[in-house]
């Protein structure tokens, strides 16, 4: 862990004008405004056209709330983002910190968004052959050709290879990875058990390979997460345990919550 730390410490994204883009969505900005400049007109037209008090009162108040929520989500859009509060890169550094990984081999990132976890990961051990995976659904303008092109102006496209894919069934044969990391993603995949998506993950992992899974482990999402770690160590699975991210990457959950992920939880191990 310390040396892979070390490692990191010489690590600076995004100095080469890549775009990594935030967690926070541009969509959710223009739903938020949209909403917030819809009820400032209805607010001045019950006041001043059709003089409705009450209407009018009910009306501002949601717009004074709509403008507080406007003005919190664009501090968290500039906490995460690398040229910002520098969240989303510290999250990445604490991810792989705890990834036990010698550097040889394959390592898959499921949901690589963007590219950076994928890219930092390549930076850190410079044998490792880099496979990032993602849906790239439509919330987020991240896409293959802008991981490629991050990857390539950070000095790793030949040892990057990006590809679409479904995190419920990953298009790769089992044991094809030396090590497997994700982050943030699973939450996001609504409708589904979220046990297993982890084990398709851990499908795909060699015997004696390493895993770093980051995500909201929410219980009323994941469940009872202590007993699915003592699964996977009753079924020969080593140094498995829990790391409170919340903690260790944002400082404190209360932090981490007003960032929205106060619940933040990363199963780590050995298969």
């Amino acid at each position: 862990m310390k040396e892979t730390q070390a490692r990191q410490a010489a690590i600076r994204l995004g100095t080469h004008g890549e775009d990594y883009g935030s967690w926070m969505s541009t969509p959710v900005f223009y739903i938020t405004g949209g909403l917030l400049a819809l009820s400032v007109l209805l607010a001045v037209l019950f006041f001043a056209a059709f003089r409705l008090v009450v209407p009018g009162v009910m009306v501002f108040a949601a717009a004074a709330l709509l403008l507080a929520l406007l003005g919190w989500i664009t501090w968290i859009r500039w906490q995460y983002a690398f040229g910002g509060g520098g969240m989303m890169d510290r999250v990445h550094q604490t991810v792989l910190s705890h990834l036990d990984y010698d550097g040889t081999g394959r390592l898959l990132d499921v949901g690589c968004g963007s590219g950076a976890l994928s890219i930092r990961a390549a930076l850190i051990w410079p044998s490792a052959q880099v496979v990032g995976m993602d849906y790239w659904g439509a919330l987020y303008h991240y896409s293959q050709s802008l991981c490629e092109k991050n990857a390539a102006s950070e000095g790793v496209g030949t040892r990057c290879r990006f590809q679409h894919g479904d995190a419920k069934k990953l298009a790769f044969p089992d044991e094809s990875f030396d090590a497997v990391v994700s982050n943030y993603v699973y939450h996001n995949i609504m409708g589904t058990d979220k046990q297993a998506l982890l084990m398709e993950t851990l499908r795909v992992l060699k015997k004696g390979g390493v895993f770093a899974l980051n995500d909201e482990m929410r219980p009323q999402m994941y469940g009872d997460m202590e007993a699915f770690a003592q699964e996977l160590r009753d079924r020969g699975y080593q140094d498995v345990q829990l790391v409170d991210t919340a903690r260790e990457a944002f400082g404190s959950r209360r932090r981490a919550g007003a960032m929205m992920l106060g619940r933040s939880q990363m199963l780590v191990g050995r298969k």
